[in-house]
């Protein structure tokens, strides 16, 4: 049979009796003659837990020694998971044995609590798997250079589940979470909301870029560079349903575009309120002032998102981006202290109340009119547009936060989302 990867959320491994579960649906897999990789998150809450007890210690953790400690202490969640899994699947008649990430080892760079995968050594665990073990790795962590535990971020586990899928060349990889698959957008906004069962990668991974929180995006990127089948698929269902079901379950990311693809001009919608914008006032219009801006921000380890450069009046411009919320504060210090006294610029803005939403669809490159029907679609609420980005499967735009949902509601109406696919 198949090696198959597994990867459970903290929801799935939320309790003992969760645990037993994910135990139990394991092992069917397992007595059905598959080889089986398990990739567990932490417990629900925990990570969050941990990181509350570091912020008490540390209001502000902003060097590199804090931040390994940091990365270090919220590693251990995973550690207890493993563990409990591996005790739960030896509960059940198997042979299982349990590593961290830096045991395998899974090696990363030394970017602490943003780290990416370098390489995976998978020497150790194909030898446990051809004496008849399933083996459980921790998620979200890794090894550097130094010896250091890293972790990936958060939704690192699905990274790390994608990766070690790709190291071994797994049939496929299963992400098992608190919902039964990728809709086409989030059914709490939007109750007509569709599961889809099928995904293009392209689509998959300007969903995931966009906001949308069923999967991370570099698991998305892993699975696109290394091929790597992914299927997004409910850990809540009865774990005895017969094998065949659940093998076919949930949203399947397919690497194939067929007729159908390019029927759905609009695949989903996907938002984000993390986000905040950053203005710098009376820039030079110069070569250069891009990166003299957004140089210093990405020396920072600051992901920039969105940018418009405004139309220069007597040699001065505005500048405006955004960047996650969690680095908001840090992006306008660095800028007030650093950035606008060397390059000359007369204020700098910020705004933290502002989200992007995002239309994805393949059929998109193949249909003119999209964007327009979605900038119609908002005028006719009253939404105002501050930004927008395009590539050719997306449009995105910046707006006011607490105009998100009804956004939300109104586009995925415009684009017939509610409707099953022709």
């Amino acid at each position: 049979m198949a090696l198959i990867v597994h990867k459970y959320g903290g929801t799935s491994m939320g309790s003992t009796e969760r645990i037993r579960s994910v135990a139990q649906r394991v092992a069917k897999w397992v007595r059905a003659g598959h080889q089986i990789v398990v990739v567990p998150s932490a417990m629900s809450g925990e990570t969050n837990r941990l990181l509350g007890l570091a912020k008490e210690l540390m209001p502000q953790v902003n060097t590199a020694e804090a931040m390994r400690e940091l990365d270090a202490l919220a590693a251990t969640g995973e550690q207890v998971s493993v563990g409990l899994l591996a005790l739960a699947l030896q509960a059940q008649g198997l042979q299982a044995v349990s590593y961290g990430g830096w045991q395998v080892p899974i090696r990363t760079d030394s970017a602490y609590t943003k780290a990416r995968i370098t390489s995976i050594d998978d020497t150790r665990v194909r030898a446990d798997l051809a004496a008849g073990k399933v083996v459980v790795i921790t998620g979200f962590q890794g090894i550097d250079d130094q010896g250091h535990v890293t972790t990936l971020g958060r939704g690192g586990s699905d990274t790390s589940a994608v990766a070690v899928a790709a190291a071994l060349k797994a049939a496929e990889c299963l992400i098992y979470t608190d919902v039964d698959g990728v809709y086409t957008t989030d059914p709490r906004i939007v109750p007509e909301a569709r599961r889809l069962s099928t995904i293009s990668f392209e689509e998959m991974l300007e969903l995931a870029s966009q906001g949308s929180k069923v999967l991370q995006i570099r698991s998305v990127e892993f699975a696109g560079k290394y091929r790597v089948p992914t299927r997004v698929l409910s850990s809540f269902t009865p774990w005895d349903i017969p094998l065949d079901e659940e093998a076919v379950s949930g949203t399947l990311i397919t690497f194939e575009e067929d007729e159908k693809m390019e029927q759905a001009v609009v695949a989903g919608i996907a938002f984000n309120r993390d986000e905040a914008k950053i203005s710098i006032i009376g820039v030079p219009d110069k070569p250069g002032i891009a990166y003299q801006l957004l140089g210093p921000v990405a020396d920072a380890n600051i992901d920039v998102d969105v940018i418009i450069q405004n139309v220069s009046h007597d040699g001065r411009t505005d500048f405006s981006f955004t960047v996650h919320r969690n680095d908001y504060a840090r992006a306008l210090d660095l800028l007030k202290a650093k950035v606008l006294p060397a390059v000359g610029a007369a204020d700098v803005r910020g705004d933290a109340k502002i989200c992007k939403v995002s239309i994805v669809g393949i059929g998109m490159k193949s249909h003119v009119g999209v964007a327009a029907t979605m900038f119609r679609t908002l005028s006719e609420e009253g939404i105002n547009i501050q930004m927008i980005t395009t590539s050719e499967i997306k449009t995105s735009v910046v707006i006011d936060e607490k105009y998100m949902e009804l956004a939300v509601r109104a586009l995925h109406k415009a684009f017939g989302l509610e409707r099953p696919a022709a």
